[in-house]
């Protein structure tokens, strides 16, 4: 496996693992409402950040197809400016590390978020900042980050309705 940078032909790779992972992962931690509403917003996603300059933007790829016929098996992003409204001083934000389920808790996560923060502090940022869902927030304690605090997060308006959920806002500062 590696860990390259995005281009706009994966957007569509992209868009299969991170419903693949919301659907199965999230259920870990929030219901099945929760879990259509969050996963609802993969389709009017536009993943303009694969070509967005603010945005350092990675997929793992496997070295051949994995999934689906296909070998994009997990993306990361990072986004290179604070974020707004966040409860610790940060300088970027992780915005986004999802792994397929199929291959979950086999270190493509692990890869994409050490890329990212590499990414980082070569582009001199010293303190990351993320807002995690509540079944991720393991992961990231277990790579040093912090929780700063838990809000509340509108998923989408599925079905005419706001669903909220707790998500975790959370920080490193790296070394």
């Amino acid at each position: 496996m590696q860990v390259r940078v995005a281009t706009g032909d994966d957007v569509e790779a992209i868009r299969r693992v991170h419903e693949a992972s919301i659907r199965d992962l999230g259920t870990e931690t929030y219901d099945d409402e929760q879990v259509e509403a969050w996963a609802a917003g993969v389709e009017s996603a536009d993943y303009a950040a694969v070509t967005d300059e603010a945005c350092y933007f990675t997929v793992a790829e496997a070295e051949s197809a994995v999934v689906d016929d296909q070998s994009i098996v997990g993306f990361g992003t990072l986004v290179r400016r604070e974020p707004e409204d966040y409860g610790a001083d940060v300088d970027a934000e992780v915005t986004a590390v999802y792994v397929h389920p199929d291959v979950a808790e086999n270190g493509v996560g692990t890869a994409l978020l050490v890329d990212l923060e590499r990414q980082a502090r070569e582009e001199g940022f010293d303190r990351l900042g993320l807002t995690a869902s509540t079944n991720a927030v393991p992961f990231y304690e277990a790579h040093g980050y912090e929780r700063v605090r838990e809000r509340g997060h509108e998923f989408s308006d599925h079905e005419g309705t706001g669903v909220e959920g707790t998500v975790v806002e959370m920080a490193k500062t790296l070394a």
